[in-house]
């Protein structure tokens, strides 16, 4: 259940609070942890939250719109990581390439504290609003992808296709390494399955090799067969 503040409208955000807000922060999302795994993720609610962590309610909500966004604290730093790593790569040549490595800056933000990730896999495996919640947050990993490819490919007849379809793609082979990972406990380094699987849909996708069939019969002179084949690499 999606719990609201009842008066966040006068939580406004002051910068100077930034330092001494950052800690409080932190309680806050290991007090919830606690919580979620003593208790149980419904059977916590925000004041429970807040009691653990010793802080005002308030402090909750200046942090954390709704009790799900406790468990993924660092996504929206991530996804800003993300939208400059892809505008600082806006002319690189292997635009692919630039959203495999946009997608790594998702896995190491997974890895920098690998027990909390695992914890939060394991909670998001469990908890139904969790699951919709982690969709939401990788949907908008994925648009952020497809924008910047759809810019990139612009001028090809199928760009947007092509944006979406390779997005996507990036956005299933990480999830695909860093699952397992997760799955392992964390074991070894997590780009030991994530890179293989981004590596492939970098190859799938910047291979402009063409492969060309031709059938004939097994008496058909050398030099016919060569000539058909040059008609029709010239198709």
């Amino acid at each position: 259940m999606t719990e609201q503040h009842d008066d966040a409208g006068q939580a406004g955000h002051d910068p100077a609070d930034d330092q001494e807000k950052a800690p409080i922060r932190d309680l806050l999302v290991s007090a919830a942890f606690e919580l979620f795994t003593e208790r149980g993720y419904d059977s916590t609610t925000v004041d429970d939250i807040v009691r653990r962590a010793g802080v005002g309610r308030r402090s909750f909500f200046r942090y954390f719109p709704t009790k799900e966004e406790v468990v993924f604290p660092d996504h929206e730093r991530a996804l800003a990581d993300m939208v400059s790593y892809l505008e600082e790569g806006a002319q690189d040549p292997d635009p692919v390439g630039q959203v495999c490595g946009a997608a790594r800056l998702v896995m190491r933000m997974y890895a920098e504290n690998a027990e909390f990730s695992v914890k939060r896999y394991q909670l998001t495996r469990k908890v139904a609003a969790l699951k919709t919640h982690e969709m939401s947050v990788v949907w908008r990993y994925e648009q952020a992808l497809a924008g910047y490819l759809k810019r990139r490919f612009a001028t090809l007849p199928d760009g947007d296709m092509r944006a979406y379809t390779v997005a996507a793609s990036v956005v299933a082979a990480h999830n695909f390494g860093l699952r397992a990972w997760l799955r392992s406990g964390a074991r070894g380094d997590a780009s030991a399955g994530v890179d293989p699987a981004l590596d492939l849909v970098h190859r799938t996708w910047t291979d402009t090799g063409e492969t060309l069939v031709l059938v004939t019969k097994s008496n058909t002179p050398r030099w016919q067969i060569l000539q058909r084949l040059e008609g029709l690499q010239h198709e």
